[in-house]
């Protein structure tokens, strides 16, 4: 009979924790050629735009971790992520004038249009708007906005294109020191106009 024992679990469970801390911290620092710094609006694949708080020193489990604290306005999260492992974890600084360029144009280009069933097509559609690329997010919008506009589309084709769509305006606010109503407004009459 097997029998389960909490403190074991509860015992095991720490011991985990100390040593992903551990291998966190003693992974190998690497140069960085372009560092975050406090105060830098960042996108955080899985969550979007927000903005670095602070950069520093915290002991979890006993090791002392350099760690970045990002802060997302528009859900009121807060996220601690290793510095070591911030840019594989999917943080990045935002895009460039000529990276929203590109998206801007991809916005304005046709919609590709897919045959695969929608179950499939909403991971995929997923996976590319939590990539944390402004490209691929700009595709989201613009092969989801022709369903959305023709009411078409399920409730959960337009949930997925309301939050690509947040997510590119937020990004693109950011860049252009703009309100993101403001540049939402204006792609929705680019989209409508294309």
């Amino acid at each position: 009979m097997n029998v389960f024992k909490p403190a074991t679990r509860t015992a095991m469970t720490e011991a985990q924790v100390r040593k992903a801390a551990g291998n966190t911290a003693a992974h190998e620092k690497t140069v960085d050629d372009d560092p975050f710094k406090e105060g830098d609006a960042v996108v955080y694949a899985a969550h979007g735009v927000g903005r670095i708080d602070r950069i520093g020193l915290e002991e979890i489990a006993g090791h002392k971790l350099e760690v970045i604290q990002v802060s997302f306005s528009d859900n009121q999260m807060t996220l601690r992520i290793p510095l070591a492992r911030a840019r594989a974890s999917g943080l990045r600084k935002i895009a460039s004038r000529e990276i929203v360029e590109k998206a801007m144009a991809v916005i304005r280009g046709k919609p590709r249009i897919s045959k695969a069933l929608w179950a499939r097509r909403a991971v995929e559609i997923q996976a590319r708007i939590n990539s944390g690329d402004l490209l691929q997010v700009a595709e989201v919008v613009r092969d989801l906005q022709r369903h959305v506009d023709n009411l078409e589309g399920s409730f959960s084709e337009r949930k997925l294109f309301e939050l690509a769509l947040d997510r590119f305006g937020a990004e693109i606010a950011v860049v252009e020191g703009a309100d993101k109503t403001v540049v939402l407004d204006r792609l929705t009459a680019t989209m409508k106009a294309a």
